[in-house]
This record gives structure tokens, sequence and C-alpha cells, in this order.
């Protein structure tokens, strides 16, 4: 019988939400930029390539966050680590809305970068290594539906700030809001336990064990936990310090930064960024493009939530099948009308282009934006986990400051067509990569899965 009862899953449920508000300003952070970028442009007379740089900036940031993140996390904890993260969020937040010139804005938007990436790393670490293996999906996926309601909330917040016309002052506002939950998120961390995985790794096993009781277990008791966990370690063989590029390694590495490639082949940090704007080249009013980037949000949070619910019964690889479909038909369709349309689309061409990004945004919640980080999480063994992650991260976001970078230069230069034409060939190989190579690993436990993968 599984050590897991209703008062270790109180616990495990308020740490888990707790952890996940990493992953909320992540969402937040991210998606807030879509509301300001012509005033950014206006305000610092920017051209399509420094537009895109000023953009991508956040995410430069996010790239060394995601590289420096496994290494804090191993020497310091989990928990620490979130900490000096929600300082850095609460830290850019103020600056953006308080940037004195662009140089001034772009160092606090690399230092939110910063955070954004640490926080992809180390909140579904953190949830993963608290979580039974029987509802580890759904936990960690928590975070992931933090993320997408942080994005439907900043395009709200934006929203409703353009709605209280506070003139030239409006985007340093959409900047601000942040500090609020980033202050909330630095609080609320006091109380939840530190890693038990990372615990036994330093060798701090009557802590663990007291934390385990607390939490619950995968092996019916919490000597059995940790006595898993010590072999998964197998520290007397290797060391916390060992290299993650070696050939042993060479199966979750791969899994890692294909998974990481293809979510950002997709385009969806485009849509995320520009949505706005994408909405304007298919003919919508600047306030009535907000509104249907509310829309957007919103279904994002809708299939992230379904998502969630399913992950631990229909498995990583099935939402991943579901959902690659779903972006080939959603990405061609978007492709076809701007072809079509070109820039004098029609009500009906206009709302051709809302019905596909609304299927596509589904398609990428319930697919690669609950499991990515999901599956990253759960492949690599417990001695490099933080460092796999790391790279998983980093591949993310360096891809998504290179989509995030060339879309306006790339629209410009080929259309928008073209470009959606790219992003729906790319999630053919998604589907590809997918039906072919994808292992399964719901319900396994994470000691377990290395053993699938071949690793001692």
């Amino acid at each position: 019988m599984k050590y897991w009862n209703m008062e270790t899953s109180k616990l495990l449920l308020r740490s888990t939400f707790i952890a996940a508000l990493g992953g909320f300003l992540f969402g937040f952070d991210t998606a807030v930029i879509s509301g300001t970028v012509d005033s950014l442009e206006t305000v610092f007379e920017l051209s399509p390539g420094s537009l895109g740089f000023t953009v991508a900036s956040a995410l430069i940031g996010t790239i060394f966050g995601a590289l420096s993140a496994g290494w804090p996390s191993d020497r310091y904890g989990r928990k620490k680590t979130l900490f000096v993260l929600a300082v850095l969020f609460f830290v850019s937040a103020v600056g953006c809305a308080l940037c004195w010139d662009w140089y001034s804005f772009i160092i606090f938007r690399f230092l939110g970068g910063l955070a954004v990436g640490g926080a992809m790393v180390v909140s579904p670490m953190y949830i993963a290594e608290i979580s039974p293996a029987k509802i580890r999906g759904r936990m960690v996926a928590i975070n992931n539906f933090n993320v997408v309601l942080g994005i439907l909330l900043a395009y709200f917040s934006n929203y409703f700030i353009t709605t209280l016309e506070l003139g030239a002052a409006e985007w340093r506002w959409m900047f601000g809001i942040e500090a609020f939950p980033a202050a909330g998120f630095f609080f609320l961390l006091f109380p939840t336990p530190l890693s038990p995985r990372w615990l036994v790794a330093n060798s701090r096993l009557d802590e663990a064990r007291a934390i385990l009781v607390r939490l619950g277990t995968d092996y019916g008791g919490v000597d059995e936990e940790i006595q898993a966990i010590q072999q998964s370690l197998d520290l007397d063989h290797h060391s916390l310090r060992e290299r993650l590029f070696c050939r042993k390694y060479s199966a979750p590495i791969t899994f890692a930064v294909l998974i990481a490639m293809f979510n950002q082949l997709s385009g969806i940090n485009a849509l995320i960024y520009y949505a706005p704007n994408i909405f304007k080249m298919a003919g919508a009013a600047t306030e009535s493009a907000m509104l249907q980037s509310v829309i957007i949000g919103f279904t994002n949070l809708v299939f992230t939530m379904l998502a969630l619910m399913i992950i631990d019964h229909f498995g990583r690889k099935r939402l991943m099948l579901i959902g690659s479909l779903g972006y080939i038909v959603s990405l061609a369709t978007v492709s076809v009308a701007f072809f079509k349309f070109g820039t004098d689309f029609s009500a009906v061409g206009g709302k051709v282009v809302l019905g596909a990004l609304i299927l596509y945004i589904a398609s990428h919640a319930f697919g690669q934006g609950t499991v990515m980080l999901v599956f990253i999480s759960e492949i690599f063994p417990n001695r490099v986990r933080a460092r796999g992650l790391a790279l998983g991260a980093f591949t993310h976001w360096f891809m998504a400051a290179v989509i995030s970078w060339t879309f306006p230069v790339l629209v410009e230069l080929l259309g928008a067509g073209t470009v959606f034409a790219f992003y729906c060939t790319m999630m053919v190989l998604q589907l590809i990569w997918v039906l072919r190579m994808m292992p399964e690993t719901k319900g396994v436990p994470l000691e377990e899965i290395q053993k699938h993968l071949g690793i001692e």
C-alpha cells in the first residue's frame, strides 16, 4: 500500500501550489510585454530588428537563468533558489516600470529573464521530487497550469489597463503590476519543506525522513523510499558532480533537447509575445486585438486544465500526438489565410485566423504546453536532474529567443503566410518524433525511469 493519505496530500498540494507560483510569474512575465510592443516601439524609436531584440532581451536572460539554475539548486537547495528567483521577479517588475531609458529597460527585462529561466528549471524539479509517481504528472502539470494562468492574467491585465486610458504611463503599469505576485511568492515560500531527494543527496537523512513522513512515498514506507533514492544516486560509483554529457545519459539528453526545440519551433512564443500584433495584421483594431489575446489566454488555461486532469491516465505520449495533429491543422489554416488575404483581411478572414489560433493554442496547451516540463523533469536520474532540466530549459529559451527575435523581421521579409508554413512543417517533424522515439513515463517512479532508459 502506498504511504500516501489525506494528511500528506494537504502538505503536498500546498507545497506544489506555492512552488508553482514560480510558474505563474514565469507566464506573466513572458506574456506581459505583448501589450507594450507598440508603446516600446514608439517611446524608444525602434526598428523591426531592434524591436525584436527588445522583446527577446528577457529571453536572453532566460538562457543564462536556465543554464545557471542547476548549480545553486544542487549546492544550496531548490527552496533557497526559489527565494532568489522571487527577488529577481520583484526587482525586474519595479525596474521596468520605473526605467529611465532603453538601456535600463533592457537590463531590468534581462533580470526578469534570469528569473523566468530559473523558475522553468527549479519549480517543476521541486514538485517532481516531492510527488508520488501515480500523481506526479498532475502535480508537475500544476506548474504548467500556473504558467498559462499567468499568461492569461497578463493578457487580461494589459486589456484592463488599456481601458483605463492612462496615457503615456500605460505600458509602465503593465510591467509594474507583476511586483505584487512576486512579493507574495517570496513570503509564501517560508513554510514549504525542502526537497527530500536533495536532502538524501546531501546525506541529511533524518531531515529527509521527517519530510517524507509528511509528504508520502511510492514504496510503502519511508525507509524503502530513502533506499530507492540512494540506489538511484549510487554515490559509491557516481558523483553529484559527474559530467552530464556522456554516453550513458545520451537518451534523456536527446529527448530533452528535441522536445524543448520542438516546443518553440511551433512558433508558440511568437504568438504569446506578438498576439495583438498578429490580430492587427489580420484586420483587428487595437482594443479588439487586446481582447482577442485574452480569448487566446483563456483557451490556453481551459485546455491546460483538461490536460492536467488526464495526463496521468492518458499518458504523456498520447497528449503529444493529439497536440501535434492540432498544431498541423491550425498552423496550415493560418498560413493559407495570410497567403490568401495578405494585408487586406476581410471580417471573415479575421475570424478564420482567430478560430485557427484558438485551435492552435488549445493544441499547444493539451500537448506540448503540459507535457514538456513534466517529461523533462522525469527522464533524468536524481544525480543529474538539476543539470538535465537546466539543459532542457536552456534549449527551450535559446529557441524562444531566436523565434521571438526573428518573427517581426521574417514577417516583414517573407510574409506571415511563409512564417506560419515553416512552423507547420516543424510540427510535422515533431509528430514523426513522437511516433518513433518518445517513451512513455506515466506512473513510473523516478528511480525506475532511469532503468527503463538503460541508465545504471
